[in-house]
């Protein structure tokens, strides 16, 4: 039972791509104070351990209910990724010193972007929808879903931690961080779309 909760807690930890989700909080908080970070990287973790639990318990029954396939799932999220793959990279190039952002507006993107698609993709959403139809089979498997949460838990100290990770990077660091996020952003939008797409049309086909 250890075992597999190690296996799982270190597998789920990977696919959420914590260092990946880290260059995206960076820059998305560059201009908020120390304990704004913080407060910032708990609504994140809370969103994110609210989406994850959603998707792994109840994520087969939505889909179903509403009619969504994992590849419509993909060309929306992939979209939506896009779009902030081009503001961060627009945003990036721009002194960090900048006008702070609206709290409001950073609320928000606590949800949207960074809970969701940037911490829970599509790959991430695909495996929790095949790890609930397995509960839902074979029943409960308590390993499993404590290594998951405690996975994002993980990712969640990760964020909290950002504004001495930024001490280290340094200013220099952050804005090269920030234009490679961008970069990366719309590369994996253009990939999860393109996955989408053809999965669309084989099923059409």
């Amino acid at each position: 039972m250890f075992l597999a909760f190690i296996s799982v807690w270190i597998k789920f930890f990977l696919l959420l791509t914590p260092f990946f989700v880290l260059s995206v909080f960076l820059t998305y908080t560059a201009n908020l104070t120390a304990s704004e970070r913080r407060s910032m990287a708990v609504r994140v973790t809370l969103a994110v351990l609210a989406v994850v639990s959603v998707l792994l318990f109840f994520g087969g029954y939505l889909f179903d209910l509403f009619g969504i396939t994992l590849d419509a799932f993909r060309v929306g999220a992939g979209t939506l990724l896009f779009l902030s793959g081009i503001a961060l990279a627009r945003e990036s190039a721009r002194p960090l010193n900048q006008q702070k952002p609206d709290i409001e507006d950073m609320k928000t993107a606590a949800v949207v972007p960074l809970a969701i698609p940037v911490t829970v993709g599509p790959a991430t959403t695909g495996t929790l929808l095949v790890m609930g139809a397995d509960m839902r089979e074979h029943g409960l498997h308590l390993p499993s879903i404590v290594g998951v949460l405690l996975a994002v838990v993980g990712v969640g100290v990760l964020l909290f931690l950002s504004a001495k990770v930024e001490r280290v990077l340094g200013k220099l660091g952050i804005t090269i961080l920030s234009r490679l996020t961008g970069l990366m952003l719309t590369a994996l939008a253009a990939q999860i779309l393109f996955d989408g797409i053809r999965g669309l049309m084989a099923v059409a086909e």
